[in-house]
């Protein structure tokens, strides 16, 4: 049985708050806090649960949403939220054999602002993407989730082309793991939209197994 929402949980919560800092996750966390604050705001960790400088995928979505703030929500990107886009992240890569630990999540626009990023945003997350990259030593896949974190990959490719292509990354985009995403008034699109999306989760794994 896959554990969804565990962030819900205060005991859970608490222990991922004890182990903010652990080895394995402590350069990412370091490197949001140096990002975070400013006039671009607040950014949340990535909870000790994913596997940070260890992790084989690193997942990149839009922008973080509001149960990673604090109080409200976990403080951390993870796909044990307490939030549908997270929970449909947990059981699909469940379903597929990966577990949080070995999955880095990150976004487009890696600051809150709970909203689309526009031109300039986007161009903004590329430098912090680059800094994690070099971080993350262990990545095999980037799995792409959504337009924005297609756009702002794109962007990185053409300023460091070299951050993934000297490194063999294997590059997966899909659909956002949000209900809108799969949206439209055609029943057969939305199918193959689901559809897409379940198969850039197989294609992940089997690229992490190969």
């Amino acid at each position: 049985m896959t554990l969804v929402r565990q962030m819900a949980e205060q005991d859970y919560r608490q222990d991922q708050e004890r182990n903010r800092y652990a080895r394995h996750v402590r350069p990412v966390n370091e490197l949001v806090d140096r990002l975070s604050g400013g006039e671009r705001g607040w950014m949340p960790q990535v909870a000790p649960a994913h596997g940070g400088v260890d992790a084989v995928v690193l997942s990149v979505l839009r922008d973080p949403g509001p149960m990673t703030q604090v109080g409200k929500g976990s403080g951390f990107l993870s796909i044990e939220n307490d939030d549908p886009t997270a929970e449909q992240q947990c059981v699909a890569f469940a379903q597929v054999g990966l577990r949080a630990a070995d999955i880095t999540p990150w976004n487009a626009y890696p600051w809150y602002i709970n909203r689309k990023p526009d031109a300039a945003q986007l161009e903004a997350g590329v430098q912090p993407l680059v800094q994690l990259l070099n971080i993350l030593s262990s990545i095999k896949v980037v799995l792409l989730q959504g337009g924005d974190a297609r756009d702002v990959w794109r962007r990185l490719t053409r300023k460091h082309p070299g951050s993934a292509e000297e490194r063999h990354l294997v590059v997966i985009e899909t659909y956002h793991p949000g209900r809108q995403a799969l949206w439209s008034p055609d029943p057969q699109i939305r199918a193959q939209r689901r559809e897409n999306r379940e198969l850039a989760y197989q294609q992940t794994a089997d690229a992490v197994h190969a």
